[in-house]
């Protein structure tokens, strides 16, 4: 189908630009808003406008069985993930720093993949991701090779890498068991799986600090309309219509997508080999893609 052809040219660019912007976001509410505090509030307004979407355009609720992994895949897709690395970078994890960790996804889900969910690990696929986590290294070279990488604190890192490992394990299980179902209301179902998530780590670990500024609600409005509801819904439209790593292989380019949105809008320079790393990662994607 045209269509069909059309999504999967245009989708991919979309979420990778919207995507990366979440390393973005945070340096506008941080220093008003708890990032987990944040994230309940979040979760709580994408949750109810994807419902009454769901709702009021007559898409049929799952049920049973179809429910209830609706809600765990939103534990794992949304809730450990969001909560482990914006806590972890809110205790000194650089975003940089964090960014990479991002490629834990794309390695597991090519690993796992073919044992749990029956995808061919091809040649061609294995060199993609072996090249697009090599740009990645290239392209984040000169931050992680800086001071502030390196004194980045240990548990605060063992907790963002479990937060790829989370959204790792949501992708496969989103593939194997929610293959079919209405995606607007399976989406509106996981959110409440995320605050399964976030309301105790909120109980638990957050500051009560939580101001309306402009930063805020600025933060607060891309974060449920781009990021939670539109990169979110074409993720799982991309898990739904191909493989799950090929899917996975997009993350390849979302930190040196946000490292050229730093450039733009903080000033931040990008070297030569950022530049070429960044070629590399994109050669990788579309390798490991075809």
């Amino acid at each position: 189908m045209p269509s069909h052809k059309l999504f999967d040219r245009l989708a991919p660019v979309l979420f990778v630009l919207i995507w990366s912007t979440g390393w973005i976001v945070p340096q506008y509410s941080s220093g008003d808003a708890d990032p987990l505090i944040f994230l309940c509030v979040r979760f709580v307004l994408a949750g109810a406008l994807l419902s009454a979407f769901a709702l009021a355009s007559g898409a049929p609720f799952p049920a049973g069985r179809e429910r209830t992994d609706a809600v765990v895949s939103g534990v794992l897709l949304h809730g450990f993930y969001l909560c482990c690395v914006w806590w972890a970078v809110a205790q000194g994890v650089p975003s940089t720093l964090s960014a990479l960790l991002a490629t834990v996804q794309p390695i597991l889900t090519a690993l796992a993949a073919p044992k749990l969910l029956g995808e061919r690990l091809t040649p061609m696929k294995a060199l993609g991701v072996a090249l697009g986590f090599a740009g990645l290294l290239i392209t984040l070279s000169p931050k992680l090779l800086g001071a502030q990488g390196l004194s980045a604190p240990l548990f605060p890192l063992l907790v963002n890498a479990f937060g790829m490992v989370s959204i790792t394990a949501g992708a496969m299980f989103q593939r194997k068991h929610l293959a079919g179902g209405d995606l607007r209301a399976i989406a509106s179902l996981q959110y409440l799986g995320a605050l399964c998530v976030s309301v105790p780590a909120a109980l638990l670990f957050a500051a009560p600090r939580f101001a309306l500024t402009i930063p805020v609600i600025g933060a607060l409005v891309w974060s449920v309309l781009a990021l939670s509801v539109g990169a979110i819904a074409l993720l799982l439209l991309l898990i739904r219509h191909g493989e799950a790593s090929r899917a996975a292989t997009l993350l390849y380019l979302v930190p040196p997508t946000a490292a050229a949105q730093a450039a733009l809008l903080f000033g931040e320079r990008l070297s030569l080999a950022q530049i070429f790393g960044f070629g590399v990662a994109i050669v990788g994607v579309v390798m490991a893609r075809r």
